[in-house]
């Protein structure tokens, strides 16, 4: 998944509407790569995504609901409560940043090259699930000087299908810089690319 040393970046997003703060973790591993973070208002995203970046283990976690699930073959998985769900769908699109990364990843864009793909959004804390459309563009990438390495940074734009809304989501490696309503606002160590 990466050359060279692996780090395990640890940090804060904010998720600007409601001014909630996510402290994760993430790392790759043998088997894939996991990301672990908890908001302010105590809804945990647990994601273990393979060497494919597929999400093979998702867990939301929040006060009153939970889900769990992954992708299985062509489809997605869930239990929410007591009920199991079942949807054609490349994974979950959570409000969680994690999303972001494994979604980006696992397209494997080129600069120039899109994608539509069907993802279940999972939203509030009630972690109420819909399934959508979503376009994916990465419009280049580009690289950043830093004190050791220059980070190469992926900007895509992603389209709501429904709406036609578009919005930009900035990532590098395994960390989101930005998105819509969220901000990395501490880093503690470098990405993994």
């Amino acid at each position: 998944m990466a050359a060279g040393l692996l780090s395990m970046p640890r940090g804060t997003y904010l998720h600007l509407d409601g001014g909630l703060e996510e402290r994760f973790r993430c790392a790759p591993g043998a088997g894939g790569w996991r990301y672990v973070g908890e908001r302010s208002d105590g809804v945990r995203t647990d994601l273990v995504a393979d060497t494919r970046w597929r999400q093979i283990r998702v867990e939301l976690a929040g006060p009153e609901w939970r889900i769990r699930g992954g992708v299985t073959g062509r489809d997605l998985v869930w239990v929410r409560g007591d009920a199991e769900h079942q949807a054609r769908a490349v994974g979950f699109l959570g409000e969680s940043p994690a999303f972001l990364v494994a979604l980006s990843r696992t397209l494997d864009l080129r600069p120039g090259e899109g994608a539509s793909v069907r993802v279940v959004q999972v939203t509030g804390p009630s972690l109420a699930t819909l399934t959508v459309d979503r376009r994916w563009r990465l419009t280049g990438i580009t690289p950043y000087e830093t004190e050791t390495d220059p980070l190469p940074v992926a900007a895509y734009e992603l389209t709501d299908l429904a709406t036609g809304e578009v919005a930009p989501v900035h990532v590098a490696g395994d960390v989101v810089l930005n998105a819509p309503g969220i901000e990395l606002t501490d880093l503690e160590s470098p990405p993994n690319l």
